[in-house]
């Protein structure tokens, strides 16, 4: 007699069912919700169908899209989506179909920007501007807050016209209804501001419209703040009086929402620790009997499993990680999380785009919402490819060039893939960027590229190749004053690579993206708070408890491991054309540290004493004892000549092409293509 041995499945707790009663969501992987900038024009409907209808075949349980507007008032920007006529649900229908087609469920958020909104015709409970936008809201009357609640049950109607699960309720993020419940912008002393009861009034109506006008069987997410991170935000027993008034008042399921835009705390960047926030939405678990949902910096299956499992929460949203990896969920079903493309939380392809009014993407996978336009499609025709340069440009283009069918060989000087990425990853909040090179390194087997290191390659090596690709990265570039050459200044890469070991006192010349990230590694020592969710919430002011009004105490940064300066040439703030939604946390980051950013430097030269330097026409003396050149990058193109000459036209992608500080986006964007093009 023989026995069997039932292995249990991987993350069983993220693949176990939601059973809503008249509805079940076949896993506790929300998709959640990103604008992407196709939500705007009903001809890019069909391409944004595509995107969901790829996250949908991924396995993920149930869809939020973008937001969509229950009015024009309540436009993110002008002429931006909106769901408020008939005609405008139609569209809709071709992704409600592609996402069902696939066996999941999506919900169509309604937001209404309230003072967030850029342009003109903005309203809110009281007439106070936002520190981040230029306009000024009109207050609304009474009257005007009734057509507001009307929109919303007409936009919730149409939703379900157009054939969706259901809603989200966007309740947070300093964005209309949260400025209704927070005292920080809600002035107002009539029925609906004054009292706690009288500022969640708003929020509560809307809900208990939307239901009766969606009747019971339709899905009606709440997404409600549960930390504010600003001044006179709500306190915690005013965040659960809430909860239990929307649960009340019909919604299915709470979502949690993690600070304003215009809050000084950083919530999704990638220096902020995994699941950070995950024990705000554990404390309000005991109060409602709704399934609650935890947000926030949960990048990989292992992460939300030990959510779910500790019943902290009943589902985990994961937004970019799917605009990562749209496979996720069945990566992790499948119990490979190795091959998952993990979010980083850089921002750079996903926010900042949206922010700059171009189309969302995602760093690590430039197909996110090109679905249509960037395939990988099999060659026909298959070819030899060299591929020069581990690092990410000729990772992506290898593994692509290779996904397709083509006979790749990847070459490398260094005995390890990576290139930048190997500095990159060593800086302080910046460890996820292991996460992409362990995935290469998977894709790299999985594609079967045939990987050479430690192999400098010269043109002759290379002749024999139907293709050759030169993603040879670049080289610091030297900067020209007096004492250039003195024992104290070395390069970025030195320092980076462990080969110098900085004294007490540094002078950073170059304020670009490395200046910053030198700076962040050389006044950190040790473990990484980025790590360590305690001493990260101490240093940025975040209350552990989550009593405090709005979520915040005074912050407590540690003291920096050395006394450094940041210098740039050109005139103006250090760090002004750093990531427009990440910027501000690398300045605030360096600020607390103690770091000294100067602009409009003329560098007079190095000697035994330190580095002399002049601004505003006055000469100082910084008693350094090193000066850290981080002042850009040139292009490594040695063997382009040599090929071009040996009857070669070789391709120039990453740092080859265009030297750009540590443009990663660009780099792997342009492998993937080139290799799509083969």
């Amino acid at each position: 007699m023989t026995s069997t041995t039932i292995e249990s499945p991987p993350y069983p707790h993220l693949f176990t069912p939601l059973d809503l009663g008249f509805t079940m969501i076949r896993n506790r992987v929300l998709m959640g919700s990103m604008h992407t900038g196709l939500e705007d024009r009903a001809k890019d409907f069909p391409r944004l169908a595509a995107y969901f209808a790829e996250r949908a075949a991924g396995g993920v349980g149930l869809i939020v899209t973008g937001g969509f507007s229950p009015n024009l008032v309540g436009w993110l920007k002008p002429f931006g989506g909106k769901l408020s006529w008939p005609w405008e649900a139609r569209p809709h229908k071709f992704v409600t179909k592609a996402v069902h087609e696939h066996g999941a469920k999506i919900c169509a958020q309604l937001l209404h920007a309230g003072r967030y909104g850029y342009h003109p015709l903005t309203v809110a409970p009281s007439k106070l501007k936002a520190p981040i936008n230029p306009f000024t809201p009109r207050a609304l009357s009474a009257r005007g807050i009734e057509r507001q609640i009307s929109a919303y049950a007409n936009a919730a109607k149409l939703a379900r016209d157009a054939g969706y699960d259901g809603v989200e309720i966007m309740g947070s993020e300093g964005y209309f209804i949260n400025e209704f419940t927070a005292p920080r912008t809600n002035k107002r002393d009539d029925a609906w501001g004054g009292t706690p009861e009288k500022r969640m009034r708003f929020a509560v109506e809307i809900v208990r419209r939307v239901r009766e006008a969606v009747g019971p069987d339709f899905i009606i997410i709440y997404r409600l703040s549960l930390l504010d991170l600003v001044e006179d935000g709500n306190q915690w027993d005013e965040i659960v009086q809430q909860a239990k008034a929307v649960e009340a008042a019909g919604a299915t399921i709470i979502n949690s929402g993690i600070g304003w835009h215009e809050a000084r705390v950083p919530t999704i960047v990638t220096s902020v620790p995994r699941a950070a926030f995950v024990d705000v939405t554990a404390k309000l678990k005991p109060h409602v009997r709704v399934p609650l949902v935890a947000t926030n910096r949960i990048n990989m299956p292992e992460v939300a499993e030990g959510i779910l499992a500790a019943g902290k929460a009943d589902m985990v949203s994961l937004a970019r990680p799917l605009l990562a990896d749209p496979q996720w969920a069945a990566k992790a079903r499948a119990g490979t999380p190795q091959a998952i493309n993990t979010c980083i939380a850089c921002n750079q392809a996903c926010l900042d785009h949206v922010f700059e009014n171009k189309l969302a993407s995602c760093l690590v996978n430039p197909r996110a919402c090109h679905e249509t336009d960037l395939t990988y499609r099999k060659t026909f025709a298959p070819k030899t490819v060299a591929v020069v340069g581990a690092g990410p440009a000729g990772l992506a283009c290898a593994t692509v060039a290779a996904e397709r069918g083509h006979r790749v060989t990847l070459f490398d000087a260094a005995d390890e893939i990576g290139g930048q990425f190997n500095y990159a990853k060593r800086i302080p909040g910046k460890e996820e960027f292991h996460e992409t090179l362990r995935y290469f390194r998977h894709r790299l087997e999985e594609t079967r590229v045939d990987v050479r290191l430690s192999t400098p390659v010269t043109a002759a090596d290379l002749t024999g190749f139907d293709e050759v690709v030169l993603a040879t990265g670049i080289t610091p570039r030297r900067v020209a004053f007096p004492g250039a050459d003195h024992a104290k200044v070395v390069s970025y890469v030195d320092v980076l690579s462990g080969r110098v070991k900085v004294g007490a006192r540094a002078a950073l010349i170059g304020a670009g993206g490395i200046g910053f990230d030198v700076a962040e590694y050389l006044t950190h020592e040790g473990r990484s708070s980025s790590l360590d969710p305690a001493r990260w919430m101490a240093e940025w002011g975040v209350d552990p408890t989550f009593e405090a009004r709005g979520s915040l105490v005074k912050p407590q940064p540690e003291p920096p491991a050395r006394e450094v300066w940041l210098l740039q040439r050109s005139p103006g703030k250090p760090g002004a054309r750093l990531g427009k939604t990440s910027g501000w946390v690398h300045r605030a980051t360096l600020k607390a540290k103690q770091v000294k950013m100067l602009g409009g430097v003329e560098y007079l030269g190095v000697d035994d004493t330190g580095l002399r330097i002049k601004v505003d026409g006055a000469e100082h003396l910084l008693p350094v004892d090193h000066v850290v050149v981080c002042a850009g990058q040139e292009p490594r193109r040695e063997l382009q000549a040599d090929l071009i000459a040996a009857g070669k036209t070789p391709h120039l992608i990453g740092g080859a092409d265009v030297a750009a500080e540590l443009d990663a986006k660009r780099a792997i964007d342009q492998g993937s293509r080139l290799a799509a093009r083969l």
